[in-house]
């Protein structure tokens, strides 16, 4: 049998694309924003303290995992809205969405790991850096697809995916969520899509998985 990954995170493929939304969804999210900055400054406390709960008892209180989970899916569903990749207003917190964000929990983690983490995550800082210029670039073009065809191309979406998915993993490694270094690849093996309730129909792009 096959090892389960530790990070799967995709996003269904939309049909047609609103051209009037294209003007407004940068400001629509600025809601959002406010309180994913708020969000983002409690989980910077709450690593400090899984920091010294993994140094003595090689776990992550499964509470301030899940709050961290929560958080991290909260903002890949608002980047995926704010990249066009979907019409459907992202939800306050967890809830139904277009996107899958999905993370294994770990039952025991290395103590010695926390040390080293940052120090191991820059090789892919790097490589990011430049895959988030590849992937604005991909958004901008996507823009006037949308406004002339009310499409987003299937390529342009893929790629866009691709480098969220890379950049939520090395993420979740950064914020010792998981011991599992993140591989340096732009695309895993298929997994079978996951409905999603109470959604339009989508079809479906290969996701990201790690």
């Amino acid at each position: 049998m096959s090892e389960q990954p530790h990070l799967y995170f995709d996003v269904e493929y939309p049909g047609a694309l609103s051209r009037l939304m294209i003007f407004v969804k940068w400001l629509l999210v600025i809601p959002h924003l406010l309180v994913l900055s708020a969000l983002g400054f409690a989980l910077s406390c709450t690593t400090i303290f899984a920091w010294f709960a993994i140094l003595f008892t090689a776990r992550y209180p499964r509470s301030l995992w899940s709050f961290a989970v929560m958080t991290l899916r909260w903002q890949a569903n608002v980047s995926a809205y704010y990249s066009l990749q979907s019409d459907l207003y992202p939800p306050f917190g967890e809830g139904d969405y277009s996107v899958r964000l999905e993370i294994a929990y770990p039952e025991r983690m290395s103590r010695l790991l926390i040390f080293v983490k940052w120090l191991l995550v820059i090789p892919h800082l790097f490589v990011l850096y430049f895959l988030g210029v590849l992937s604005s670039i991909c958004v901008f073009i996507a823009w006037f697809a949308i406004l002339f065809t009310a499409r987003y191309p299937a390529g342009l979406f893929e790629t866009v995916t691709i480098v969220s998915g890379w950049s939520y993993r090395v993420t979740a490694y950064l914020l010792l969520l998981t011991d599992a270094y993140p591989p340096f690849s732009m695309s895993g093996p298929p997994r079978p899509h996951l409905p999603i309730s109470g959604q339009p129909p989508y079809s479906t792009l290969p996701g990201s998985q790690w």
